[in-house]
């Protein structure tokens, strides 16, 4: 565990936060690592007083003339394994297994009656994620792929005619969403996650796929309802300007009341569009009958706490503190005002001000 996470605290990976995070428990120090060499899709290396040391998937042990079957029927195959190494001799494995959200099942199962295949790429082994996936009750699982796989994958699809929105987080995620249609990062992703993607969901939750999809079709169908109007305004107003009726029916228009007409048309248009600031996503309940181990819950209490914070100068800072604040457990809402210099947050328990206070310390910021 030392040795791995030592290893890890120089990585952004999710399974890099799992050992740090166990390492912390644990209360064990932390080695300063050399040469650190991350190998995306394998694992991570260093050395320390002159000697290599790995911690990756079997693949990247095998490449480095480790050999890991000594130890593979002590382990649960059936959870992601990371290997660690030394030299050339396999030290140990850590076993980590996956927490499916509720809110993660309530979002598929939204996607699926939207009529919406859902796919999930991920670099685990078959066990893991055939596990994870019957779980969820996703349409297609492919596992153990590299991230030019994931690219890859997303690229068959497309070229079956299908618009594709891939949803990551991770380093490994970022040709994936460069090449799909559609890119959405997690907010608490890393930054490369983000510079890849078209769209950044500002919370931890596959909900926010949900929302940004009905978002959307609000946005076109508004924007249709413009142009259909504005058409039929103009359509009535141009001739009557022009003169057309005039011979007709003596119809004529003051220019002054043709201009007012044109601003009244424009204030139309952006009144109509103006009603999306009221969007609201809809409330999404799980069906229980997929899973009974989940359990819907009847009555949701909310707070909301505004944290003044100092320190906060551009739109990086402002990503900064919501995903320090986003990664809270309970957070479902973050907002942050540059012009304000503060943050509301909205969650679904009782958080501590002291908790709140450490992660934006943490990320280089002070409470006021």
């Amino acid at each position: 565990m030392q040795i791995a996470a030592s290893l890890e605290q120089n990585s952004e990976h999710p399974l890099a936060e799992a050992v740090l995070e166990k390492a912390k428990t644990e209360k064990i120090e932390l080695l300063n690592m050399k040469d650190f060499l991350n190998i995306p899709g394998r694992g991570i290396q260093g050395t320390l007083k002159g000697k290599a040391y790995f911690v990756g998937n079997s693949t990247f042990m095998e490449e480095n003339k480790m050999d890991v079957k000594p130890i593979m029927g002590k382990i649960n195959e059936a959870r992601t394994i990371i290997f660690v190494g030394i030299q050339n001799k396999v030290m140990g494995a850590i076993e980590i297994s996956d927490e499916v959200k509720s809110d993660s099942l309530a979002a598929i199962q939204a996607l699926q009656k939207k009529q919406i295949e859902v796919v999930m790429l991920t670099g685990d082994n078959q066990f893991v994620a055939n596990a994870i996936g019957k779980e969820l009750g996703i349409d297609k699982v492919i596992s153990e792929v590299l991230p030019q796989d994931k690219e890859r994958e997303v690229e068959k699809l497309q070229l079956n005619d299908k618009k594709v929105a891939f949803v990551g987080d991770g380093i490994n995620d970022s040709p994936a969403l460069v090449r799909a249609d559609v890119g959405l990062a997690i907010g608490n992703g890393t930054d490369i996650a983000i510079e890849s993607a078209d769209c950044v969901l500002m919370k931890n939750s596959l909900l926010d796929v949900v929302s940004a999809i009905d978002l959307s079709k609000s946005v076109i169908h508004n924007i249709k309802m413009n142009l259909f109007w504005a058409f039929f305004y103009n359509v009535i107003g141009i001739p009557i300007a022009a003169g057309v009726f005039y011979l007709s029916f003596g119809l004529t228009l003051n220019p002054m009341l043709g201009a007012a007409a044109m601003s009244l048309s424009s204030v139309c248009v952006v009144m109509n569009a103006l009603r999306l600031r009221n969007f609201k996503s809809k409330k999404i309940g799980m069906d229980v009958s997929i899973n009974p181990e989940y359990e819907i819950e009847k009555e949701e209490k909310w707070m909301t706490k505004i944290i003044f914070i100092e320190g906060m100068q551009c739109n990086h800072c402002k990503i900064s503190v919501e995903k320090a604040l986003g990664n809270i457990e309970g957070v479902t809402r973050v907002e942050v005002s540059l012009e304000n210099k503060n943050a509301t947050i909205e969650s679904t328990r009782e958080i501590e001000d002291s908790k709140i206070k450490e992660v934006i310390e943490e990320a280089g910021f002070e409470v006021k």
